[in-house]
Formats: C-alpha cells, structure tokens, sequence
C-alpha cells in the first residue's frame, strides 16, 4: 500500500512539474511578444506598464508613415517573388527525388536542404560575394533570389512529404485512359498536392517576410520591414510606431502559419 501511495505521489509531482516548465516556457516565448502588442495600444509616447489607457493614435500614425508604407510593400514584395520561386523549383525537386531513381539522388536531396541548415550570416555572406562577382545590383531582384534559397526547402518538403504518401494508381489509371503526361499532371497530381503546396507557400511566405540577416546583406537601397524597425528601433520618437510595426509582422508571420498548420492536420486526419 505504501508503495503504491509513493508511486501516485510520484506521478502526481512529475505531472505538475512538467506543466510548471510547460507554462514557464512559454511565458519566456510568449510574454514579450503580448508586451509589445500592448505597448502599441499605449496613448503614452515612452513605454510604460502598466499602460496608461488605451488608444489607436499610433497606428494612425504607422499608416500615414511613408517609409513604414514603403517598407511593407517591399517585404511582400520579396516574399510573394521568394514564394513563388520556392513553389516552382521546391516542387519540381520534390517530384524529382520521390519519382526518380538517379545517381546523386540523396546528395541531390542533402543540397536542397542545406541552405535551412547553414547560419544565415554565412548564406548571406555567400551570396553578397556572389552577386558582387557577376556585377549584379543588390536590391529586390537580389533580396527574392537569397530569400528562394531558403523557402525552396519549405516547400521541398511538404511536398516531398506529401509525394511519399500518394498512390500512384490513379496517375496511372489516367494513363491507361489515354491522358498524356501534362493532362495527369494537371487532373491527378496537382489536386493531391493542393494543400501540401498551399502550406508550404504559407510557411514560405512567412519565413521570407520577417527575414533580417539575409536580407540586410543583399538589400541595397531597399528598406523592407525587419530593416526598416532595425533602424527606426534606437529612436526614441519611433518607438511607439516601431511597436505597430513589430505588431503587423508579428500578425502577418503567425497567420500564414497558423492556416499552414490547419491544413497539415487536416491532411493528417483525412489519411488517417
């Protein structure tokens, strides 16, 4: 009996204990986060807490700042164009290695995913002496091609992910049928990808958009958002409008995710 009563008091401390450093993790995580978005509801210029009341007056102040302006545009910009890329070549990759048997193949495979893996200030320097060598202008052409590099894997492997699990009887059946390759590719294949390509634009496109280190190295003149809060951060008649802008990019990178992983617990749960 005695031994019993030590087991349940065991399991009851390990319980507690794990939801105790469950919810200081994520309160570290967390708290900051809900501090800035409070901060930008605050009427008063300098940070204080708590808040003294509550008022919109600094995001009327973001939305007629014309540099902020200027900087949302240009971080769309190049997360739409490294979202795209990403799209194109991260799935043709992805087709290759789950299709295809070649010499290379894994090699193939452990390349497409490098680029996640490396310090971004080493992928940054990389490129920046690339682009430097071949004499071509930084700016946004330059910011999509580093950007692509990265979400190419995003992509790579929802879709890779998604390939290993999809019977080929259907392509096959379309086949048989008399559709050429294009035809099944267009009817079978893509349909079955749908939400695996969707979520890995998603998770692409929210990578690409707060994206810091690269996109200093390769920006040029351009001023996309995490540049622009970068500079504007130190001065001290920005701050309540660098709070706004921290609170869209945090808002516009959570959404994108949040629908991503939606999709990828549907998907699961229909396989299932």
């Amino acid at each position: 009996m005695a031994r019993w009563v030590q087991r349940l008091v065991v399991v009851l401390i390990s319980r507690w204990a794990l939801r105790i450093a469950t919810a200081l993790i994520l309160a570290f995580i967390y708290v900051p986060i809900m501090l800035i978005i409070l901060q930008a509801f605050n009427p008063n210029r300098a940070a204080s807490w708590p808040p003294s009341g509550f008022s919109l007056r600094w995001i009327e102040a973001a939305l007629q700042n014309e540099g902020l302006r200027e900087a949302m545009v240009a971080s769309f910009t190049a997360a739409i164009g490294a979202t795209a890329l990403a799209l194109v070549f991260g799935t043709l990759a992805s087709l290759a290695v789950a299709r295809y048997r070649f010499f290379g193949r894994e090699t193939m495979s452990f390349i497409v995913l490098l680029p996640i893996a490396l310090p971004g200030i080493v992928t940054a320097v990389a490129l920046r002496a690339t682009f430097t060598g071949l004499d071509v202008q930084l700016g946004m052409f330059t910011i999509i091609l580093g950007h692509a590099t990265f979400c190419i894997v995003i992509v790579y492997n929802n879709v890779l992910a998604r390939e290993r699990r999809m019977a080929r009887s259907p392509e096959e059946a379309s086949m048989d049928l008399g559709a050429d390759t294009l035809q099944t590719f267009r009817r079978i294949t893509l349909p079955q990808l749908g939400t695996a390509l969707v979520a890995g634009a998603l998770l692409a496109f929210a990578l690409s958009f707060d994206e810091l280190i690269v996109t200093n190295f390769l920006a040029g003149g351009v001023k996309t958002l995490p540049i622009w809060i970068l500079s504007n951060f130190r001065l001290a008649n920005q701050a309540p409008v660098v709070n706004v802008a921290a609170m869209l990019a945090i808002l516009l990178s959570i959404i994108p995710v949040y629908i991503a992983q939606r999709l990828a617990g549907a998907e699961s749960a229909s396989t299932r």
